[in-house]
C-alpha cells in the first residue's frame, strides 16, 4: 500500500513556500458549515488575485495544491479521528463552488481530489475505506485519478501477491501534482464487467506524464495524458475484492451503493461550474462598476453604465438565473447527504429507485447549470464593453473554463435522460457517466 512516497513535478512550477504564512494562520480545521465555507472564501480570495496571470503560464499548480492543504479543504470529507472534518457532500460541494469562483482549476481540482479520496469509502470494503481514509487524511495526501472510461481500459493481470496494470489514459486529472493515483483497469482474462479500483503512489517509475495538457481551459488542471506500465497494488489494495478469493465481494461491488460514485462526481463537476458561472458574474460587475463607460449614442443616454437599462436588466436576469441553479444544485446536494447519510452503515439497503431519483436531480442539475453557466460567462462582455476583452483583464477566462469541462459528457444525454423519466418514469441504469 502506498505510504510516504510524495510526487515532485518537474513541470515549471511556482515555489509552494510563497503561500506558507497561511499553514500557521489555518493550523486548525473550521467547525462547521459556515467556517468551512468562509475558509474556502479565503482560499478564492487568493487565488483570483493572480489567477489570470498563473493560467496564461499552464505551470503545473503545485503551489495552488499546498494552498488548499494549508487551508485543510482537502480534509473536509474525513473522519475526525484522522484529523479531517467529517463534514458531509453538501459542505463539501459548497467549498468546490467557492474555490471555483476564484479560480476554476483549483476548484476543479479540489473537486476531483474529494471525489477520489472517498473512492474506498464507496466501492471499498469498511476495512479498506478506514484504512485509506487514515492514511489520506493523516498525510494530508492530495489525489489523483487516471480514470478515463472513454480510452481502452488499463489492463490488470495477476498473480497471487498481487494486482499489476498496463496502459494509458489520454487524460488524468491532477495526477502530476498528487501523492496517491487511483486506477482502474479491467481484469485479464476474466468476464466483461470486471473491473478493479486501487490507489497507488504517483512517484514511481511505471507512472510517466506526457505534461500535454494544454487547452483553451482549465489550464491549471494538469488533465495531461499518462503512461502505466507495470504499476502493481497488494490483492488487499484491490478496491471491494477479496483478498483470498480473487474475486469481487458482492456485499461490497454487487449492490447499488458502489454506483453512487458516479452520480457523486457529476455533482462535483455541477459544482465548480456553477462556482466559475458565479465567479464571472461577480468579476464582471466589478468590472462594470469600475471601468464601464455608459454609452453615449442610445437617445437616452446615462452618465453612468451601472445607470444603463440594459446592463441593469442583463445583470439582473443573471444572477437570478444563477439562484436558481444554485437553489437546484444545493437541492442535489442534499440528496446525497441522504442517501450517504441513511446507507452508511446498511449498504445493501439502498434500492435502485433510490439511486435513480438521486441521478435525476443531479442530472437537472447538470442541465440547468450548463445552460445558465454558457449564458453568463459568455454574456457577461455585453456589460463589461471591448476594453474587458484584453487579455490582462482576463475575463475570458471563465468561459473558456467552463466550455471546456462541459465537453466532458454532453449534457444533450442528460436533457434525454430526464425525458424518459418524466414520460416513461425510467430511471437511468447506472453507466460511467450516470
Amino acid at each position: 500500500m502506498a505510504s510516504e512516497n510524495i510526487a515532485v513535478s518537474v513541470h515549471p512550477s511556482t515555489d509552494p513556500a510563497v503561500y506558507q504564512e497561511y499553514e500557521s494562520k489555518w493550523a486548525t480545521l473550521p467547525a462547521d458549515e459556515d467556517g468551512w465555507v468562509k475558509r474556502a472564501q479565503e482560499v478564492s480570495a487568493i487565488l483570483t488575485q493572480d489567477a489570470a496571470a498563473r493560467e496564461k503560464t499552464n505551470k503545473s499548480p503545485r503551489t495552488e495544491i499546498v494552498l488548499l492543504k494549508h487551508a485543510g479543504l482537502t480534509k473536509i470529507l474525513g473522519p475526525k479521528k484522522y484529523g479531517g472534518g467529517e463534514q458531509p457532500w453538501s459542505v463539501a460541494y459548497k467549498t468546490i463552488r467557492e474555490v471555483a469562483k476564484g479560480d476554476g482549476s483549483i476548484g476543479m481540482l479540489l473537486g476531483y481530489h474529494l471525489l477520489w479520496s472517498t473512492t474506498a469509502n464507496v466501492v471499498g470494503s469498511a476495512e479498506q475505506a478506514d484504512r485509506y481514509q487514515k492514511l489520506i487524511i493523516q498525510n494530508n495526501y492530495f489525489i489523483g485519478g487516471a480514470v478515463n472510461p472513454r480510452d481502452s481500459d488499463l489492463v490488470i493481470t495477476y498473480d497471487d501477491e498481487k494486482i499489476t496494470f498496463n496502459g494509458a489514459k489520454h487524460f488524468n486529472t491532477g495526477g502530476v501534482v498528487s501523492d496517491l493515483t487511483v486506477l482502474e483497469g479491467a481484469v485479464n482474462g476474466r468476464p466483461a464487467g470486471e473491473h478493479i479500483f486501487a490507489i497507488v503512489p504517483t512517484n514511481q517509475a511505471g507512472i510517466t506524464f506526457a505534461y500535454n495538457w494544454d487547452n483553451v481551459g482549465l489550464r491549471l488542471t494538469e488533465s495531461g495524458s499518462v503512461k502505466i506500465e507495470n504499476v502493481s497494488a497488494p490483492w488487499a489494495d484491490a478496491l471491494g475484492w477479496d483478498a483470498e478469493t480473487k474475486k469481487p465481494d458482492p456485499a461490497v461491488l454487487g449492490i447499488q451503493f458502489g454506483s453512487l460514485l458516479l452520480p457523486t462526481i457529476q455533482l462535483v463537476f455541477i459544482n465548480f461550474y456553477l462556482g466559475i458561472a458565479q465567479g464571472a458574474l461577480d468579476f464582471a460587475a466589478k468590472y462594470t462598476t469600475k471601468n464601464t463607460r455608459a454609452w453615449p449614442f442610445g437617445g437616452d443616454n446615462k452618465e453612468k453604465a451601472t445607470d444603463e437599462f440594459y446592463i441593469l436588466s442583463t445583470y439582473g436576469n443573471f444572477f437570478a438565473h444563477l439562484r436558481a441553479s444554485e437553489t437546484l444544485v444545493d437541492r442535489a446536494g442534499q440528496e446525497a447527504d441522504k442517501l450517504y447519510g441513511k446507507y452508511a452503515t446498511d449498504r445493501a439497503g439502498l434500492t435502485a429507485r433510490e439511486r435513480g431519483e438521486f441521478a435525476e436531480w443531479v442530472a437537472s442539475a447538470k442541465v440547468v447549470t450548463t445552460d445558465t453557466g454558457l449564458r453568463v460567462t459568455s454574456g457577461v462582455f455585453e456589460v463589461t464593453g471591448s476594453r474587458a476583452t484584453a487579455s490582462k483583464v482576463g475575463l475570458d477566462r471563465f468561459w473558456r473554463d467552463l466550455r471546456t469541462h462541459t465537453l466532458h459528457d454532453p449534457v444533450a444525454y442528460k436533457n434525454r435522460e430526464l425525458g424518459r423519466y418524466v414520460l416513461l418514469d425510467e430511471i437511468p441504469e447506472p453507466t460511467w457517466y450516470t
